[in-house]
């Protein structure tokens, strides 16, 4: 027969065997797909089915929550996966490997399909709109179901041809000692439809190559570890205060760390490193184990709504947000606009915007901002990095409905020396002295801001707490708590969530010498 010549069914040789190698890459990549998965320590599809959007999500959603029915799914992924790909590769079957590979991409489909608005959180090779990979090698396998390839070459066709030899004719040529001649061409096919066990040969050892050195390779060459905290580690919940009417955990995130802001002193390529480790799906990443430990709100700058609202819209979630502004004497209104219409929960005026403002002598620009975002019904908040600047505000008669102050001690190795401190530097130039400011101090003065914020009647967060990760959290967060603050605003990893979650709640539960009243 001609490369396209036709037998009785119509299939040219050449067409048969496009058919067959598209079966043997496709029955690789599931029977792959199920051994790497099965090699996987503590291999879960619990974040897939979490990601969900779309048709039956609260399904997904429940056998992700519920450890039995996540244990038994990820089992039948596996298996289905590991003999689907089986059953393409030997041609055994072919018909009902199809079919089940066909039901579980289209469950992968249907769970995280390319659509404008879904599947986002998850990483994909490229960024899809409702033709993927998934719906692609469905739509091959629906082929191959309609041309069943195991009775071209495999073992499908071995069972056909054994099938066809009448068994009233083999005991008589077994007597004579002779074979018929399709017992023949069934010995030929099957050797035939065995040349996949090469193949599968490969498959295991490189499979097993490819896990060893992942594995291997997954341990960089840091010499600090990593907390591999998980949530079950938990102490308890996170306690809440409120502002305005609005709940906050006492222990809320910063915007800081997502967004490249490192305060590295002079190792400049923090900063990059921050940007580079923090992609959209790290933050999510980030954000979704935030609200899980319990923690409610981020403070962020109005440039960072975009990813935040991607986030809430893929994951429904309620995280609020704190949103810095920067009024000035000649736009006063438009950053406060501008974040309500980016759906805003609170807005604070950034504490270096208040610095700047006192030290031009224009504090009615503040008192006018926080007028202003009242009138639109919004709790307004001021911060500052100069206690001085906020001793001006009050003296001047303006009563937000929080402060917002760094508030670290000052007994840390890059502290410059008290006495040469000056008011408002911390946004000034940085020096090369080392005996004066170089990015090296965000509250100049704790002793002066611990009694202003004493003072206070209205609830006071606490941000710059760890002085930019010079001092460790438990010192940072006890010595905040314990000075009068009611809430700390921390930059966090997603890998330090948890620790620092905990570590609030044993500072809290253990607070000895805090003496201002809460007030939120």
């Amino acid at each position: 027969m001609s490369t396209f010549q036709t037998d009785s069914s119509g299939i040219s040789r050449t067409q048969k065997t496009i058919l067959i190698i598209l079966r043997l890459l496709i029955g690789w990549h599931f029977l792959y797909e199920g051994l790497s998965k099965i090699l996987m320590p503590n291999w879960s599809s619990a974040t897939y089915l979490q990601n969900s959007r779309w048709l039956f999500s609260d399904f997904f959603h429940w056998i992700a929550a519920n450890s039995t029915a996540l244990f038994v799914v990820d089992w039948l992924n596996m298996i289905g996966l590991t003999l689907v790909g089986l059953g393409l590769m030997f041609g055994f079957l072919s018909r009902i490997a199809s079919l089940g590979g066909i039901l579980l991409l289209a469950l992968y489909y249907i769970a995280n399909p390319p659509f404008i608005v879904t599947g986002i959180g998850m990483p994909v090779e490229g960024h899809y709109l409702f033709v993927d990979k998934n719906l692609i090698e469905m739509c091959a396998l629906v082929l191959l179901f309609v041309f069943p390839t195991g009775s071209y070459l495999g073992l499908d066709h071995v069972l056909n041809l054994l099938r066809k030899i009448p068994k009233s004719v083999k005991p008589k040529a077994e007597k004579h000692g002779g074979t018929l001649p399709e017992t023949g061409i069934v010995r030929r096919e099957l050797i035939k439809s065995l040349a996949a066990v090469p193949v599968l040969g490969a498959l295991l050892y490189g499979t097993s190559q490819k896990y060893n050195w992942e594995k291997i390779n997954a341990i960089t060459g840091a010499t600090i570890k990593v907390s591999d905290t998980k949530l079950n580690d938990l102490k308890g919940a996170l306690p809440m205060g409120e502002i305005a009417g609005k709940k906050i955990s006492r222990l809320f995130i910063g915007g800081n760390l997502i967004g490249g802001w490192s305060h590295s002193r002079d190792l400049y390529y923090v900063s990059s490193l921050f940007k580079a480790y923090n992609t959209d799906k790290k933050v999510f990443e980030t954000l979704q184990l935030a609200e899980k430990a319990g923690i409610n709100t981020i403070n962020i700058g109005d440039g960072q709504f975009p990813l935040i609202n991607k986030y809430k819209r893929i994951f429904n979630s309620t995280l609020q947000t704190i949103c810095q502004v920067h009024p000035t004497a000649e736009d006063i209104y438009t950053k406060v606009d501008e974040a309500i219409d980016a759906g805003v929960d609170i807005i604070q005026i950034q504490g270096n915007c208040c610095d700047w403002r006192v030290k031009e002598g224009r504090i009615d620009v503040l008192a006018e901002c926080i007028d202003y975002t009242r009138k639109q019904g919004y709790p307004v908040g001021l911060g500052a990095h100069s206690v001085q600047a906020l001793i001006a505000c009050t003296d001047y008669g303006i009563k937000p409905d929080f402060f917002m102050k760094t508030l670290h001690h000052d007994r840390y190795w890059s502290a410059h020396p008290s006495e040469n401190r000056i008011p408002f530097s911390v946004d000034g130039e940085k020096s090369l002295d080392h005996n004066q400011f170089h990015d090296n101090m965000f509250c100049l003065f704790p002793d002066q801001t611990i009694d202003f914020i004493n003072k206070q009647d209205v609830p006071v967060i606490a941000f710059k707490v760890l002085a930019g990760g010079a001092i460790m959290p438990k010192d940072g967060f006890n010595f905040a708590f314990e000075n009068g603050a009611d809430f700390i605003c921390v930059g966090m990893f997603d890998f330090q969530i948890v620790d620092d979650v905990n570590i609030a709640l044993d500072v809290l539960g253990n607070l000895k010498n805090r003496t201002r009243q809460w007030c939120a």
